[in-house]
């Protein structure tokens, strides 16, 4: 493939991993625009982005615009970009930016679209007791998540996988993808799928009380509710009040068992020594 002169715009790890992946493919960006050093730990101290380091740690260029306004745009119109590379990059993009490049821009999307449009596909594919999601390359229009699909590539879930694990598969799947799928963007050799408007699902972005249960809900419910929400916000619920986070938890013969917990100012400890501290309480 000739060299293809594009723009890989993101920011979080889940952004670098995806650029590793296309360099250990010598496909490398001209320029990456990522979100601008934030404030990060307990010293507040400026901290970039995993992206910004994978491009000064790779000697590309960077940009870093607080703003994604008129000024930012002229500074990319010089450059005649062929393509825009979006992974998580954090802020939403204007069509103005959007149609620059001559094969405008695309983005890699860990959910089966129509399936899944919004801020958390892998969570809600776990959540809702999926056995299948994936990986879809889409051009992108203003609409979010709305564009022609390039591509798609299909994985199984399964049933003890959890939001980090599934996540890391999909992130190799969808580097790996979109390395096959540039040579031929660049080719001319697609020919895009419009999505089916009556088939698009959505999914909200996750607020801290989503990770809520009702011990007394269905098990295999409070189950998909645990590995959906592993990383973050966790799932919990109260005892006199206090915050109880669950941090290891299995599903055996329909039971949700609770193995681990921690307790809101405590350390980690085994479900059933909690019990028996809640009894004496």
């Amino acid at each position: 493939m000739n060299k293809l002169n594009f723009v890989f715009w993101g920011s979080p790890e889940v952004s670098s991993k995806t650029l590793e992946i296309l360099k250990e493919h010598q496909i490398m960006p001209s320029l990456v625009v990522t979100t601008p050093d934030r404030p990060k730990g307990r010293k507040l101290k400026l901290t970039p982005s995993p992206t910004k380091i994978w491009a000064t740690e790779n000697n590309i260029p960077f940009l870093a615009p607080e703003k994604i306004d008129k000024n930012f745009t002229d500074e990319l119109l010089p450059y005649n970009f062929d393509l825009f590379i979006v992974v998580a990059f954090g802020k939403i993009l204007p069509k103005s930016i959007l149609d620059m490049p001559k094969f405008g821009s695309i983005n890699i999307h860990y959910s089966l679209l129509p399936k899944y449009r919004g801020a958390s596909p892998l969570e809600s594919a776990i959540l809702n007791g999926d056995t299948e999601t994936g990986i879809t390359i889409q051009q992108m229009e203003s609409k979010m998540d709305s564009g022609p699909i390039l591509a798609v590539e299909k994985i199984q879930i399964a049933n003890d996988i959890n939001t980090q694990n599934l996540r890391e598969k999909l992130i190799t799947l969808g580097g790996e993808l979109l390395a096959k799928t540039l040579p031929e963007i660049y080719a001319q050799k697609i020919s895009p799928i419009v999505q089916n408007e009556n088939d698009a699902t959505f999914c909200h972005k996750i607020q801290k009380d989503d990770g809520l249960i009702d011990l007394k809900d269905s098990a295999i419910k409070n189950y998909n509710k645990f590995r959906a929400y592993i990383e973050w916000p966790r799932t919990f619920f109260f005892e006199n009040n206090k915050r109880i986070i669950i941090t290891e938890a299995t599903l055996e013969n329909n039971i949700f068992k609770i193995k681990k917990v921690l307790p809101e100012g405590k350390k980690e400890i085994p479900y059933e020594i909690f019990l028996k501290n809640t009894q004496k309480d």
